[in-house]
């Protein structure tokens, strides 16, 4: 008993509340770790503890005894003993949220299971687009029995264990008192239906499992990790239930070219040292055309040129992304004699060379910079 927690603090009021807080509390942290809802380990242990909190707290002799001796010995038994009935069934939240004093119905319509399949597509449809055919394991109703199980002719019959309610209840008697929890019936798994004649396609079960070609259109612009929600192509339901929903998750292969920034295309051409000093026109691949590209003269390695409007189309609005293009000198690996005097030359200031060394260079660049920052 030492173990147990203060029943005020399970249920984060104070021990002046009144009738209406203790039932407000109660309402917000049963709905919250009802393991129904909260698929977390400890749920349902959380859940009734604040079940077994809100018994105490909202009966007034229990409450004053409580107030006044605390958690009790085992042993010693709790306001005489076999008085206290604890509901312990999860099932009693539903009754004060939806009223009634009525049980969730187990015939009722319940939808179907959602579905995820990973598609692997090229660079290049996922920036266009596609439209493919794709085939889904999932579990659908049996055509033989229309999904009831039973066998053709007849249908499901009333569980008379737990007489369609779906639930066992168990009885104990603990120091608390006497406490009743409800359990999916063994006989019927919680059904509320038994089938006499089975039929002989799905064996009872009401669903088997099929191979379904689907046709999936991917919107261009599409990448990596995107899922694409395709409503009702699912499992099917049960008991007449909608059909739960297929979501296709996109891979998206690499390109060897071309790069992806969300909507932008970047990639990286070689320029030689000619075409660097001197300027050019050259030709760029994009993703559907090739296109001119002029190169100014001094160009350095490592700048970046932009293609507006080259890039991805955008998922969500209008127009496209732009290609982002890195020009990277190339240093010649094999020259001749006469190619190695002529770089000789632009060296030391001949054949028109300025005979500025690369850390000259460097130094004059830093000076502008230093101009800049003073104002010159």
């Amino acid at each position: 008993m030492a173990n147990k927690r203060d029943y005020y603090e399970v249920l984060g009021v104070g021990k002046g509340a009144n009738e209406d807080e203790i039932k407000k509390a109660y309402r917000k942290l049963a709905r919250q770790y009802h393991p129904d809802v909260n698929k977390e380990a400890d749920a349902e242990t959380k859940f009734k503890e604040v079940k077994e909190a809100y018994d105490v707290l909202s009966d007034d002799g229990k409450r004053a005894q409580y107030d006044q001796y605390g958690h009790v010995d085992p042993n010693q038994g709790f306001g005489g003993g076999g008085g206290a009935d604890f509901n312990g069934g999860f099932g009693d939240i539903f009754d004060m949220f939806f009223g009634g004093g009525g049980r969730r119905d187990p015939n009722a319509p319940q939808r179907g299971n959602d579905l995820q399949y990973t598609m692997t597509i090229e660079f290049k449809e996922a920036v266009f687009g596609k439209e493919t055919e794709i085939t889904i394991p999932r579990t659908e109703n049996c055509d033989t029995c229309a999904g009831s199980g039973a066998k053709p002719g007849t249908k499901p019959e009333t569980c008379g264990v737990c007489r369609g309610t779906g639930q066992q209840e168990v009885v104990q008697n603990t120091p608390f008192g006497r406490m009743v929890n409800r359990r999916a019936c063994s006989n019927c798994g919680g059904s509320g239906k038994v089938i006499k004649e089975k039929c002989t396609t799905c064996h009872g079960a009401g669903k088997v499992k099929k191979n379904r070609k689907i046709n999936v259109k991917i919107p261009a612009g599409v990448d990596e990790g995107a899922q694409i929600r395709l409503t009702g192509e699912g499992e099917s339901g049960t008991r007449g239930g909608p059909s739960g929903d297929l979501y296709i998750v996109i891979r998206v292969k690499p390109h060897d070219f071309f790069e992806r920034e969300n909507d932008d295309i970047y990639c990286e051409v070689p320029l030689t040292f000619a075409q660097a000093a001197l300027g050019d026109e050259i030709e760029i691949p994009t993703l559907n055309e090739k296109v001119k590209l002029k190169i100014p003269a001094g160009t350095q390695t490592g700048t970046y040129f932009r293609l507006k409007g080259k890039g991805v189309p955008r998922l969500r609005g209008y127009g496209q992304g732009d290609q982002h293009v890195k020009v990277t000198v190339v240093t010649p690996t094999s020259l001749s004699e006469e190619q190695k005097e002529l770089f000789r030359q632009l060296a030391t200031g001949g054949a028109g060379g300025s005979g500025e060394t690369p850390q000259e260079h460097h130094e004059t660049i830093f000076e502008r910079m230093k101009k800049a920052f003073r104002g010159d």
